[in-house]
């Protein structure tokens, strides 16, 4: 391997730790920002809610997800990005059990262990597997 070629390996790690972590945890704070008992009915409501500090960091999380996505895609395959990225519904089950106090079922639980094989093929391969084409002008 390449120094150039390890060197955006770790790149797409890092960007994919970004993405599995920021997308959960964003979700996870727009949730505690809007507690159950707030039923957001009209638009006034909801840019209120946008003011809440808790969905104020969700929201920020989801727009670092959006842009590392952005950046992952941009270097690496679709066909690799979807796949690694979806640890991050093992990551959403976790936040919901230990954090939100959530009941997970067993068939729930087989789910996440099946994206976890496909995780675990699919990230076994290289990140990008196809030369990029110039755009033509």
């Amino acid at each position: 391997m390449t120094s150039e070629s390890a060197r955006l390996r770790l790149k797409t790690w890092i960007c994919t730790l970004i993405v599995v972590f920021s997308n959960p945890f964003g979700d996870f704070f727009l949730k505690r920002g809007l507690p159950e008992s707030v039923r957001l009915s009209s638009p006034l409501e909801y840019f209120g809610a946008l003011l809440q500090p808790w969905v104020m960091l969700g929201v920020a999380l989801l727009i670092v997800w959006q842009l590392s996505r952005m950046t992952l895609l941009s270097w690496a395959d679709l066909s690799y990005v979807l796949p690694v990225t979806s640890v991050g519904y093992v990551v959403v089950a976790l936040i919901g059990k230990v954090l939100l106090h959530e009941a997970i079922t067993g068939r729930r639980w087989a789910g996440i262990v099946l994206i976890m094989a496909g995780v675990a093929l699919v990230g076994g391969s290289a990140p990008s597997t196809v030369p990029r084409k110039a755009a033509p002008v």
